[in-house]
């Protein structure tokens, strides 16, 4: 269903609605200019006066299309990750040729939160695209999360591109425990009324006053997932798990670097070791989590499998059985494969309650991309640097 085209303009914002696009083919279909009265392009799309940092509000917009910066977001912890705009060498972190002026936003909106002036930060409102020019809202965002420094919600990250070196930001926002947004609140944040306004959510006048955070944290539901919800979709994300497949001439070649996926997963995985499979029975790795802070920590033992297996083959009940026995008491298993779980034994080990983490071939992409190897060229001279074949 959504929202109609022709109702954009006067509806309210409900968090993970649809919002439809018109028909005629053409940019005048395009949803955010007629339901946020911004831009019809971009990224960052704010309305206001850029230059003096005079901003009604801020329209955040993630296609997931640009492998190079993924924007990411956490619905379980109310955590968005959106990346800058400074996505070409050439150009300084905030040079002011780039029209959107996006960095330069980020860099004003944290430099004043982490002064404690948040009272011209503007609040931001979270789009992802959907099929065609449909968008769906996300939530209303502030800038940083509970817990993090001005260190860690804003950082200039080098990449390269075209062999050229540049900078862009890496942005952490918490997107608020709000259902909705009424239209009535947005006319009044275009009259710089916003604070004041009656239609203001409670929690976004809170942190604005008080600073407090109140994220919109969602319980994830104990389900099973099926094949087509654990193998990429993308060309692009095909082409790195298969990579990984015809790199390595054995399963037993993809033991090392299944460890590694690990631990690019979870830096709490602080030491893995590959084990001989004629000693212990079909574990392929045997490691240790930390859980704490360094000064006052347990380690938990853990246990590895992986398994590399073409994405049209799944791992059966008779691999994670093997698994499943050898795991002692306050122990957990971490099963990884470059294909998926096959339903019958995925919805077995979740019934059951097993202490598996499954990290199959679609998390594999997402953990490599998270980590900078964003396409099948990264990924291949990742490989070639780490692993024998």
């Amino acid at each position: 269903m959504g929202v109609s085209f022709i109702d954009l303009p006067n509806s309210d914002l409900i968090v993970d609605e649809l919002y439809l696009a018109g028909g005629s083919g053409n940019l005048s279909d395009e949803v955010l200019s007629k339901l946020m009265y911004v831009e019809n392009s971009g990224g960052f799309r704010a309305r206001g006066n850029k230059k003096n940092f005079d901003l009604k509000y801020v329209v955040l917009f993630t296609t997931g299309e640009d492998i190079d910066w993924i924007d990411e977001i956490d619905i379980e912890n109310g955590k968005f990750t959106y990346f800058g705009d400074n996505k070409k060498p050439g150009r300084e972190l905030h040079d002011h040729r780039n029209k959107k002026m996006g960095n330069i936003i980020l860099r004003e909106c944290f430099n004043r939160l982490h002064s404690g002036d948040r009272s011209e930060i503007p609040p931001f409102f979270i789009f992802s695209k959907e099929t065609g020019r449909n968008v769906r809202f996300r939530g209303l965002a502030i800038p940083g999360y509970e817990g993090m420094t001005a260190n860690e919600d804003l950082v200039a990250i080098w990449s390269i591109k075209e062999g050229g070196r540049f900078q862009n930001y890496k942005s952490i926002f918490t997107i608020l425990d709000v259902s909705s947004i009424s239209r009535e609140w947005i006319k009044d944040l275009l009259n710089d009324n916003g604070l004041m306004s009656k239609h203001a959510p409670k929690v976004w006048k809170d942190w604005k006053i008080h600073g407090i955070y109140k994220p919109l944290k969602a319980i994830k539901s104990t389900v099973y997932r099926r094949k087509q919800e654990q193998i990429p979709i993308s060309k692009n994300d095909l082409e790195i798990i298969e990579t990984i497949y015809y790199y390595f001439k054995t399963g037993q070649a993809f033991e090392p670097c299944a460890g590694q996926i690990a631990q690019l997963m979870d830096s709490n995985i602080i030491n893995y070791d590959v084990t001989r499979a004629t000693r212990d029975g079909g574990r392929d790795i045997v490691g240790k989590y930390r859980i704490g802070l360094e000064s006052s920590s347990i380690l938990v033992d853990f246990a590895l499998e992986a398994k590399r297996y073409a994405l049209g083959s799944g791992v059966g009940v008779k691999e994670t059985s093997r698994l499943i026995s050898r795991l002692r008491h306050r122990q957990f298993g971490i099963l990884v494969t470059t294909s998926y779980v096959d339903e019958y034994t995925y919805k077995e080990i979740v019934e059951d309650q097993h202490p598996i983490v499954i990290i199959s071939a679609i998390e594999i992409v997402s953990i490599l991309k998270r980590s900078g190897y964003r396409s099948k060229e990264t990924v291949l001279k990742w490989l070639q640097a780490n692993f024998n074949r």
